[in-house]
């Protein structure tokens, strides 16, 4: 099935590994061309290096202000128009109710809450009908993950936020969508596989729970996100999807 993806431009933010990532692989797998962020300008240029001309690399924290701005217009300067943007944000750092600081909590929005509503509130001020804002989210929109409290309190704001604004922004043809990824074999949930003390013990307790009985790719990831950012997905806003080998039992 072709996606519609040839030539269509997408800024990605903390994309130079994880999920993220992979989603700029699949799209530019399938034609389209990306603008990517990190925070570390080694790690962003080589990852924009490896997917190719198709490919730009800007070290960006999503806590600035004025990051949003300049990622659209990096787009379309290199690559001559803009299509879409997939917010995804680096983990917040572990802990209970008891032990997140204030600080921490600060930082997290900033980067996690705030980031994100500002990136999307700019890209819908720049979006033409068929444009597409999408969020990676998490599993914890729905059920709270043990030992991540400041994601648990985070992430299900974004998704009622990305609800909200896929409703304000359907009477001008702009799509919003979010992605819940639950087991997806990357190294944010190696780690966290690794604190409760034994990983692989851990992994396959939480394998067993999962319909299919293992852990999700990231190219498996990378495909839905592709999907859902591209024209094929015309008639799909306001969705979050797991992305969890049926983990959630539901709908």
């Amino acid at each position: 099935m072709d996606l519609g993806l040839k030539d269509r431009v997408y800024v990605l933010t903390g994309a130079s590994r994880g999920l993220g990532n992979a989603a700029a692989r699949e799209l530019v797998a399938d034609g389209a061309k990306v603008v990517l962020t990190g925070r570390d300008e080694k790690s962003v240029a080589a990852a924009a290096e490896e997917l190719g001309e198709r490919a730009v690399g800007v070290a960006a924290d999503n806590a600035d202000p004025e990051v949003a701005a300049r990622l659209i217009a990096t787009a379309r300067e290199r690559f001559g128009r803009f299509d879409g943007v997939l917010v995804s944000v680096g983990g917040p750092p572990p802990g209970s109710a008891a032990d997140n600081t204030d600080e921490q909590w600060r930082a997290a929005f900033d980067s996690v809450f705030l980031g994100a509503v500002r990136m999307a509130r700019t890209a819908a001020a720049e979006l033409s009908e068929g444009g597409v804002i999408g969020f990676v989210l998490s599993g914890s929109v729905h059920e709270p993950i043990p030992g991540l409290t400041v994601s648990n309190g985070l992430r299900p704001g974004l998704a009622g936020f990305a609800k909200s604004l896929s409703a304000e922004l359907g009477p001008r043809g702009i799509r919003v969508v979010g992605l819940l990824p639950a087991r997806i074999d990357t190294d944010r949930v190696r780690e966290l596989d690794a604190l409760s003390g034994d990983a692989e013990a851990a992994r396959a307790r939480h394998s067993a729970e999962i319909p299919l009985r293992r852990y999700g790719t990231p190219e498996e990831f990378g495909r839905a996100a592709a999907f859902l950012l591209s024209p094929a997905a015309s008639y799909l806003t306001g969705l979050m999807l797991p992305v969890d080998g049926g983990a959630r039992h539901g709908f």
